[in-house]
């Protein structure tokens, strides 16, 4: 693929939006001013880049808005809020950047804008949970927002925030006759970033608050309600699936067996045996150094690791982190999935080694969708074809539902 961002990280975060393109979420155009914009600047340019970009979205959606163009104004409105959205990843970590907090709370604010001038007005919700409460929307079905429909919830990964969600899958979904839940899980969005919750292991225990929540909602029908998680959420949906069986069908895209699993193959590279690798919060002192030494001097692994991922599960150390992995397992679990499951699997996705195993161990009616380079969707999430994922897994679930 060739790169539109100069910085290999910029490149891998700010290239998320090509996949909304189909969806209202950007153009093409936006994103490479955007990284021309950035240049060879740091992640302080990449969020000041996004962030002016949102800015003058949102003016150009007031300015629609007072005219009386409310169709213009609802996509800037939503638009804006995409790009505020990208803005802050690179900044993840602890304490937490203000830019962060201040980036989140200005792509709600324009989501919330652009969703109340839907045909039918949307507004946010809260999920009770435990002694809090999660952000939600429900995204009705385009044209049937007041009949009984099939409901799915989109379960968000590692990073990503509920705009995300919205653009990537619960657009396809509405337009094809299905209500769409969003929300904002624990270790994700702004119950991360406003509320300091962590990612937790198990996600059954919170797509059990959702499920209650979603069947106290109109015009769903409760006996069709479906999971799809993407990214980490194809550890995230299966786990869940495992336990909450009021569901009707569960999508992992790509499914992951467990999240331990890639840095246990690391771990032995690096000369780990295999039953040191077996236990990654215990490893040796000495070959824990030298893990630390090569996260601090990889730009990418210092990200996804030590910023975004001691700050998502709570953790302060590589061997802390390592510890709070192992618990993301799948292991002991799989046959509890019972429902109707689909997981995806694109070619050239590292993250999805696990994935024909862990289909294989599966119990439950179970379909494996496979996505090529040749056919731009072989990579994570099928992002530079979300279009094609979404028309495979809605005629999945059409098939399954209804």
């Amino acid at each position: 693929m060739v790169a539109i961002f100069k910085d290999e990280l910029h490149d891998q975060l700010g290239t998320w939006p090509l996949g909304y393109i189909p969806y209202g979420g950007a153009d093409y155009g936006e994103i490479e001013a955007i990284a021309q914009a950035v240049g060879d600047g740091d992640d302080a340019a990449f969020h000041d880049a996004w962030t002016g970009a949102a800015d003058r979205m949102m003016e150009d959606a007031q300015r629609s808005e007072a005219a009386g163009h409310r169709a213009s104004a609802r996509e800037c409105f939503l638009r804006a809020a995409c790009l505020y959205g990208k803005s802050f990843h690179p900044l993840f970590g602890q304490p937490v950047d203000p830019r962060v907090i201040a980036g989140s709370q200005k792509q709600i604010t324009a989501f919330d804008r652009g969703l109340a001038l839907s045909e039918v007005s949307i507004a946010p919700l809260r999920i009770p949970f435990e002694n809090a409460s999660l952000l939600a929307y429900v995204i009705p079905s385009e044209g049937r927002a007041h009949e009984v429909r099939p409901l799915l919830i989109f379960n968000n990964g590692y990073d990503g925030t509920i705009t995300d969600l919205f653009f990537a899958s619960a657009v396809a979904a509405s337009k094809r006759g299905y209500h769409a839940l969003i929300f904002d899980g624990p270790g994700q969005g702004t119950t991360l970033i406003e509320h300091g919750v962590p990612l937790r292991p198990d996600w059954e225990t919170v797509i059990k608050s959702v499920v209650d929540f979603a069947q106290t909602l109109p015009n769903v029908d409760p006996r069709r309600i479906a999971l799809c998680g993407w990214s980490l959420g194809g550890y995230l949906a299966p786990r869940a699936a495992s336990g909450e069986h009021r569901l009707a069908a569960c999508v992992a895209d790509p499914a992951l067996p467990s999240l331990a699993e890639g840095f246990r193959a690391y771990a032995m590279k690096l000369g780990a045996s295999q039953e040191q690798a077996a236990h990654l919060g215990e490893m040796p002192a000495a070959l824990m150094e030298r893990l630390e030494q090569i996260v601090a001097s990889d730009r990418k692994l210092q990200w996804s690791v030590a910023k975004r991922g001691y700050w998502v599960n709570g953790t302060a150390t590589l061997r802390d982190y390592f510890a709070s992995v192992e618990l993301f397992t799948m292991d002991g679990r799989i046959e509890d999935i019972r429902c109707p499951t689909l997981f995806t699997l694109a070619e050239h996705d590292t993250l999805a080694a696990g994935t024909q195993r862990f289909f294989d161990a599966l119990l439950c009616p179970k379909t494996l969708l496979r996505f090529l380079g040749n056919q731009g969707a072989g990579e994570h999430c099928e992002m530079r074809n979300r279009s094609l994922v979404n028309r495979r897994v809605l005629d999945w679930l059409d098939e399954v539902l209804c």
